[in-house]
């Protein structure tokens, strides 16, 4: 029952369950429409503007008429982008369908029902009026067309929905937006049959000492009866009951039970129960219905933290769109189960529905796999009117006012909040949970939580010091390649220390990128707008997710490398709310890495076993034991993995045993086969030769020239070490004979001291260097060129898969990856990983281009390798700016800052420590080890002659 399919299957089967009528006694349901973007019914449809305008055809519902080819497309801050001016598409879209109404239905009462559309919706029956035009995109409203239908008969359904509201609040508050905006019926639309005499609704306040309390109200109620009030925890036992009488006018009553010991309702423990209620008259049941809740208590303690069942919680957090690229805002329970499991996946605990209520789904997938919610009422930047706001807030609590996982209502965001709408939540929400304003201005806290937007971290910690819980609703904007999981560990630690640090929500899940029809499905993030995401629009994972998982991970480990001593004691730290360590599975693997030249990743398991874990309290540190055998040293590098009680992996972490002095000393071995190594000196260069391999120094500079391999081929690997900052001037070259060795000795004045060149009769070349290195340094190393657009791919030894920032390391484990050539740019591109960037702790690296491979490896430890030109952040000077050359050997990387929109913030030193330069102090060297073709193999058959001549080169 744990697993996705399983789930996926019982919400599938309470939706087709939905659709049949079991009793008399319960609601009864009717799709109109289909039930979401893979399951769509046609109606008839005429759109006043833009393509295909001024003729009826049909149209997918629910779903958006713009990605069906209809009307025009805009992006809700396009009112900025094209100044006072512009307008917005404003079509009207004019739906017709018929539909039938069962005779078994005779007697009811009939509703026809709209989850969601945009904007301004007129709904006729029969050509007759079913109500007031109902304004406002994002909440589900309804209609009582009992007297409108007829039974047994074809009926007519017409319905004029308004892109551009005819009240401006509404346009203000949904439309004059960060993201895209859209017109059309979007979500499902359905009758529903009910008993005259029903419940219509109920709002649930389940506390963690047992109280059960219920607001059940009914409709149609002329003569006394009851409701018996029933719950069952999940295995369907009754652990609770009450029957409250109803006598004649009724409109409200209420329930009150008390449960002994319930399993309690977290974001840790997602515990739910069923309430069943079943209205009775007269001895028999009139009306059933049910729903799921949990046992919880939110607490706002001014002044300190937001605490759930007695116990502090601390938000990892991150803003969600509802978006899928082909469909926009009409998606499916399998996309909101994946996004939730996605949000879980990196160890976050919280999300914020921004900025507008989400499907039913998604809020369900949250109760029970475990997220605390914000439920946010839209308004962008501008609040809608208290006329349009109040209806508007009614309907998004009543609908979602029992799910657990909801534990705060956001009453607008960013300067979109009515403060005549404060007050309304609690006329609905019987638990009365707090309200807060996702605010992005100081001075705007509001019921004890401070929720200001996009902080440092020297302001986040003078807020910190204030009066007010600080829990950030937007922070680390994740656009292109910044922001994120940038910096987010020291963010994290601050809000963890802190006593009133409540946690926050990184801005946000996804890139919101739409595939347009009226450009031959091209994915467009609106340029600069929407690639915000630490997804892809279809949820590609960019580098920040496993950083974040990693950085959130509440089995909390620091140890970076595994000390000389080390006898399997591992510290830790539980940053669980409510969970023991002694709960999660640990497991350890000794491993051997794949080599080069092999056609394998990865690594293969030497042996592996489970680890007692520890018994450590939450928020607590410990240590972990693992029992190693005696001979762990001899494989390569050790793995521990973390799993939650519910069997997810938390994280894995890697530390090799094997130091790169180890690793390189096997690697130079290959090829056994030697020759001598010759010299030739000209008035211009150096040349080294040995098998068929010739390297050339010039004596201008002391810098490679020339790489040939064999029979003339080149490798067009040059101009290198170049010191990527500082100054370096040839004083003096020579050469001469060390052993079987030929050495190129050159000195240098300025911040390069030695450069020593050194071809081995195996045809191995090593390089060994050094500097002087003193202040503050975005980066620090020697490049090399090299033509990007030969490159197919490269494989190594080191941390992967993703490229990392100086503050952002995080989430790459140590292992042998491989990735294949791509031009990708963060946010506008796809293909993940990118292949140009910085990587970490590289052992060894093999290059395949169009001219052979080429192999690196070094002796000393905590190597960064870039690879060729990219940037992190787009604007008219992209960002960071990158060292020279094309490949380079570092010993110190840039951190990386954020952007939203023109804005790009290049002072990354305000993100906290990590942001800051390297601070570097001395003389730095290092040995790299270069091996130019491919190694004689020794294998005894030959496979094929080589040409004398290759056509395409020669």
């Amino acid at each position: 029952m744990h697993t996705n399919y399983m789930r996926f299957l019982l919400l599938l089967a309470f939706i087709i369950t939905l659709g049949t009528p079991v009793t008399a006694q319960t609601k009864q349901v009717k799709y109109l429409s289909g039930t979401d973007n893979e399951n769509t019914v046609a109606w008839d449809f005429w759109v006043t503007g833009g393509r295909n305008a001024g003729k009826w055809s049909t149209i997918q519902v629910p779903g958006h008429w713009e990605q069906q080819g209809f009307g025009a497309y805009n992006y809700g801050r396009d009112y900025t982008t094209y100044g006072k001016n512009f307008r917005f598409a404003d079509e009207k879209g004019l739906y017709k369908h018929t539909f039938m109404v069962p005779d078994s239905w005779k007697g009811q009462k009939i509703s026809i029902v709209f989850e969601g559309s945009m904007t301004d919706t007129e709904v006729k029956i029969n050509g007759k009026s079913a109500g007031a035009i109902h304004q406002g995109s994002f909440y589900r409203f309804k209609y009582d067309i009992t007297d409108k239908v007829q039974f047994g008969k074809e009926n007519k359904l017409e319905v004029t929905v308004s892109k551009m509201s005819a009240d401006q609040s509404v346009n203000n508050a949904e439309r004059l937006a960060d993201y895209w905006i859209f017109g059309g019926i979007f979500r499902p639309v359905y009758l529903e049959a009910t008993p005259q005499t029903h419940i219509t609704w109920t709002s649930i306040d389940a506390k963690a000492d047992g109280s059960f309390k219920s607001n059940i109200y009914v409709e149609g109620i002329q003569k006394t009866g009851e409701v018996l009030v029933e719950l069952k925890d999940k295995a369907n036992k009754t652990v609770g009951s009450a029957t409250v009488p109803l006598k004649a006018g009724d409109t409200l009553v209420k329930a009150n039970i008390s449960v002994k010991k319930p399993a309690l309702w977290t974001a840790e423990t997602p515990n739910l129960y069923h309430v069943h209620y079943t209205l009775k008259q007269s001895g028999k049941d009139i009306h059933k219905t049910n729903d799921r809740f949990g046992f919880r208590t939110i607490e706002v303690r001014k002044g300190d933290g937001i605490y759930v069942n007695g116990t502090k919680v601390k938000m990892k957090g991150v803003n969600r769109h509802v978006w899928w690229p082909e469909t926009g805002r009409t998606i499916n329970a399998k996309i909101d189960l994946m996004d939730v499991e996605i949000i879980k996946g990196m160890n976050m605990n919280a999300v914020r529905c921004s900025h507008y209520p989400p499907d039913k789904a998604f809020l369900q997938y949250c109760d029970s796999l475990g997220l605390y919610v914000l439920d946010e009422l839209a308004g962008w930047q501008k609040a809608y009117s208290t006329k349009a706001g109040a209806p508007l807030v009614k309907e998004m609590v009543i609908r979602d006012c029992n799910h657990p996982s909801i534990i705060i209502w956001s009453n607008g965001n960013e300067g979109g909040h009515n403060f005549d709408l404060d007050d309304d939540y609690a006329q609905y929400d019987l638990s009365g949970r707090p309200v807060i304003h996702a605010h992005h201005k100081p001075g705007n806290a509001f019921g004890g939580i401070d929720c200001n937007h996009y902080e440092n971290y020297y302001s986040s910690k003078k807020i910190l010091e204030d009066e007010n819980i600080y829990m950030v609703t937007e922070f680390l904007h994740a656009q292109d390649d910044g922001g994120g999981a940038a910096s987010l560990a020291d963010f994290w630690d601050l809000h963890w220390n802190s006593k009133k640090g409540a946690g926050g929500f990184i801005w946000a899940l996804l890139d919101e990128g739409l595939v347009r029809t009226d450009y031959n499905g091209r994915i467009d993030t609106n340029g600069i707008n929407a690639p915000d995401g630490i997804l892809g629009p279809h949820r590609e994972k960019e580098g920040c997710y496993n950083a974040i998982k990693k950085i959130y991970s509440p089995v909390k480990i620091d140890m970076a490398v595994l000390p000389d001593n080390f006898t399997g004691t591992i510290p830790v730290e539980n940053r669980y709310h409510y969970t023991n360590i002694n709960q999660c599975t640990l497991q350890w693997e000794l491993v051997n890495f794949a080599k080069p030249g092999e056609s394998v990743l990865g690594y293969t398991i030497s042996q592996k076993g489970d680890i007692k874990a520890p018994d450590v309290k939450p928020t607590l540190k410990g240590n972990i034991k693992i029992n190693l055998p005696k001979n762990w040293k001899d494989t390569d590098a050790l793995l521990l993995r973390a799993i939650d009680p519910f069997g997810k992996e938390l994280y894995t972490w890697t530390w090799k045993i094997k130091s790169n002095k180890d690793f390189v000393a096997t690697l130079v071995k290959t090829p056994e086969k030697e020759s001598a190594v010759a010299v030739q000196e000209t008035d211009t260069a150096i040349e080294l030769m040995a098998k068929e391999i010739v390297i050339t120094i010039s004596k201008k500079d002391g810098l490679l020239a020339l790489v040939v391999t064999e029979k003339g081929k080149k490798i067009s690997f040059t101009n290198g070490p170049v010191l990527v900052s500082g100054t370096a001037a040839l004083q003096n070259i020579k050469t001469y004979k060390e052993g079987s060795n030929q050495v190129v000795e050159c000195t240098y004045s300025g911040d390069m001291k030695k450069v020593l060149w050194k071809l081995k009769p195996n045809g191995w070349l090593e390089l060994a260097y050094e500097y002087q290195a003193e202040g503050d340094f975005a980066y620090s190393g020697v490049s090399f060129n090299y033509p990007v657009s030969y490159v197919f791919s490269a494989k190594w030894l080191g941390n992967g898969q993703y490229r990392v920032w100086k503050n952002r390391m995080d989430g790459v484990t140590h292992n042998v990856w491989g990735n294949i050539m791509n031009t990708t740019q963060t946010g506008y591109a796809w293909t993940y990983p990118e292949f140009k960037g910085y990587y970490s702790d590289i052992t060894w690296m093999e290059i395949d281009t169009a001219e052979g491979k080429f192999l690196m490896g070094t002796e000393q430890e905590n190597l960064f390798v870039r690879l060729f030109d990219f940037y992190a952040l787009s604007g008219p000077v992209p960002q960071p700016e990158l060292p020279k050359g094309d490949i380079s050997f570092l010993e110190a990387i840039p951190p990386i800052a954020g952007k939203l929109a023109f804005g790009i913030n290049t002072d990354t030193a305000s993100l906290g420590p990590l942001g800051e330069l390297n601070k570097l102090h001395g003389t730095k060297k290092r040995t790299l080890h270069f091996y130019f073709g491919s190694p004689e193999s020794n294998a005894k058959d030959v496979q094929f002659i080589m040409p004398s001549e290759n056509i395409l080169t020669d």
